[in-house]
């Protein structure tokens, strides 16, 4: 079901619904709450329910929040064509039409803090974006190239794609039970309960979606998008991040914003915004009203 929007009523969230883009994708989203509103990217191969601590902690707060199910993860289509970064900036483009959305906040994790950084700097004019945050992002570029001497090797992503191949349950397993929420490192509270909610959301998604996201969240280079946003943003980043290097990407996302601000986390893993939520909430409500 498609839910429409009248012109003019920005303010009032709908609940959830779906949005079709021009290829015929069916885009699922959320939509709670009334006041400015907070758009939530995900990283791969999640959904939009991986932002339930955000989500809630800024509707309290008197903020629209939004967050979409990117094309082939969560409850959208399970699409084997468009799984890119273009495409993707698209589609938020139409929940972002649909939804008559302006003046809002765009944050960004992992995979969607490129999804951000396209979509701002392709989409973001007329007032539709007011500010953006980047958390653990990929940006500029994560592969190593000529250019980026600091990246990852390609084996690291084709290691990601023949594990996935292989075996997709085991490796979502895998991936949320060591390196992306510190759970390998001596001393870490692990959770099973959160090991399993992103081997949840990993598993509602299609596998071609997934496979192809490795190479779109992997070879995007974001370095001019990064360059022609205008609008204030606020990039977060943990020094142990074990899935997105920091070195190789805030430390130059920062070089390259016109107005941007980083904020280093000692010690914190790439899903922060879960292991953490109390301190990322807060350090995002005071950019949101700074």
């Amino acid at each position: 079901m498609s839910l429409q929007t009248t012109s003019g009523q920005t303010n009032s969230g709908s609940g959830s619904g779906t949005v079709t883009t021009k290829d015929g994708t069916q885009i699922f989203y959320k939509d709670w709450g009334t006041g400015q509103p907070i758009v939530f990217h995900h990283g791969w191969p999640l959904s939009s329910d991986d932002w339930d601590a955000q989500m809630l902690f800024f509707l309290s707060k008197g903020y629209r929040v939004i967050a979409h199910d990117r094309r082939g993860h969560g409850r959208s289509s399970q699409t084997d064509t468009g799984n890119e970064m273009d495409t993707y900036a698209a589609d938020v483009a139409a929940l972002a039409a649909h939804l008559d959305l302006k003046d809002a906040i765009h944050v960004g994790h992992s995979t969607g803090g490129g999804e951000v950084a396209r979509y701002v700097a392709q989409y973001g004019g007329a007032g539709r974006v007011a500010k953006a945050v980047l958390i653990g992002a990929v940006p500029p570029i994560m592969l190593k190239t000529p250019a980026n001497p600091g990246g990852l090797p390609i084996e690291v992503f084709d290691g990601f794609r023949a594990a996935l191949s292989a075996n997709r349950a085991q490796f979502f397993h895998d991936v949320p039970a060591g390196p992306f929420y510190g759970f390998n490192r001596p001393g870490a509270q692990v959770s099973e309960g959160v090991i399993d909610n992103w081997w949840r959301q990993g598993m509602m998604g299609g596998a071609k979606a997934h496979y192809d996201c490795i190479k779109a969240f992997s070879e995007t280079d974001f370095t001019e998008d990064l360059k022609t946003i205008d609008v204030p943003v606020l990039v977060m980043h943990g020094d142990d991040d074990q899935i997105v290097p920091i070195a190789d990407s805030a430390l130059i996302s920062i070089k390259l914003l016109k107005k941007g601000e980083l904020k280093v986390y000692k010690g914190f893993p790439h899903g922060m915004a879960t292991t953490h939520a109390d301190v990322i909430n807060a350090d995002l409500l005071a950019f949101f009203k700074a």
